[in-house]
């Protein structure tokens, strides 16, 4: 039970037959919106507790929950994070802030990974550190009213990437391959434990978790990605990525997959091919055309047997119960008020 979420069983039901591409009255469908009897509080901004007091953030994340009508099948949550290269950072990257605070990175560390020493998580490690204080402080003060997202890891050859830059990664991709197989080695023998810390820091265990990506799951879950994809070919993909990205999977048990872009569509058939990897989150990407406009695409994934993420309103909602297969979507719907998520609702139940 979250005090939150009064109907939370209902809607833990609704994502256990998701993962199996089930329907009990309707797809899951995420909507949040401001309560009725209060106005609706932000949340922190990106990267909060990174490097201020937590006790204010902690007291951010609660207002913004409490605030929330968490509708359909929106499970409490927070999202923390200290930008995309933490998993980086924890492995002995500098961390960067940039100006204004809106994104940090981590400053290349490795000039050839033939030359680098082993990848290790040192349990000292400042960042490392700070991430388990700050998921403790937050498990401590949600506990029994919402949930804490797991981390956006950018794991596996996202790691290497942040760590040498992009340009000499590719380099060493074909200067020096076995360099690069030893160094994958090494940061995937690191995703199962740093995984299970943050799990075990955040109290995960007691009511499940969600990915940044906010599909939920009553054991574990994540949303796992290699945006490095898009620098590379099938066959680099198929030699480094795949393996890492089905490792992960098949230790989740079941997950969403961010897909970035249209220079990842080439490796689409790869991935699917991955078990336990269920859903795709499909980003089309800014310049390009809109999310609807690539029905083919969602039609395509749908195909190939994993379930869709799809991003919507009150109206484009129905195009897309329309046109792609109920069981395999997982809504997002933005709405401007419980009301109107609760219209959303009642339509997918009569229309499913």
């Amino acid at each position: 039970m979250l005090s939150f979420k009064p109907d939370f069983e209902e809607a833990k039901q609704r994502w256990l037959a998701f993962w199996h591409q089930e329907l009990i009255d309707r797809p899951v469908c995420v909507i949040t919106a401001a309560r009725d009897d209060c106005e609706r509080q932000p949340g922190p901004p990106y990267m909060a507790g990174a490097r201020e007091d937590f006790g204010p953030v902690v007291e951010q994340v609660l207002a913004m929950g409490e605030s929330t009508w968490w509708g359909g099948d929106a499970i409490p949550c927070y999202v923390p994070s200290f930008g995309p290269d933490q998993m980086a950072s924890w492995l002995g990257a500098e961390l960067n802030f940039g100006e204004g605070e809106r994104t940090s990175w981590a400053v290349p560390c490795v000039e050839r990974w033939a030359e680098a020493a082993p990848l290790t998580l040192d349990p000292d490690n400042y960042w490392w550190r700070r991430t388990l204080d700050f998921l403790r402080a937050l498990a401590e003060a949600l506990r029994g009213k919402m949930l804490i997202s797991h981390l956006d890891l950018h794991s596996n050859m996202d790691t290497l990437l942040a760590m040498q830059s992009g340009a000499k990664l590719c380099m060493e991709m074909l200067d020096d391959p076995e360099a690069v197989d030893r160094a994958m080695v090494q940061v995937r023998a690191v995703y199962e434990p740093i995984y299970q810390a943050l799990y075990e820091a955040a109290n995960m265990g007691e009511h499940g978790t969600l990915g940044w990506v906010p599909a939920y799951h009553p054991e574990r879950t994540n949303t796992i990605q290699c945006d490095f994809a898009a620098l590379i070919g099938p066959s680099h993909f198929k030699r480094w990525a795949l393996p890492a990205l089905a490792e992960e999977a098949a230790f989740l048990g079941h997950c969403v997959y961010h897909l970035d872009g249209p220079e990842c569509i080439v490796h689409l058939d790869d991935l699917c091919s991955i078990k336990g990897l269920d859903c795709i989150q499909w980003v089309h990407g800014a310049r390009n055309k809109p999310f609807i406009e690539w029905m083919d695409l969602l039609k395509q994934i749908q195909a190939k047997g994993k379930s869709v993420w799809i991003p919507c309103n009150a109206e484009d909602i129905k195009v897309y119960h329309r046109e792609l297969k109920p069981n395999q979507l997982f809504y997002v719907c933005g709405v401007k008020s419980r009301e109107e998520g609760e219209q959303v609702l009642s339509w997918l139940k009569d229309n499913t």
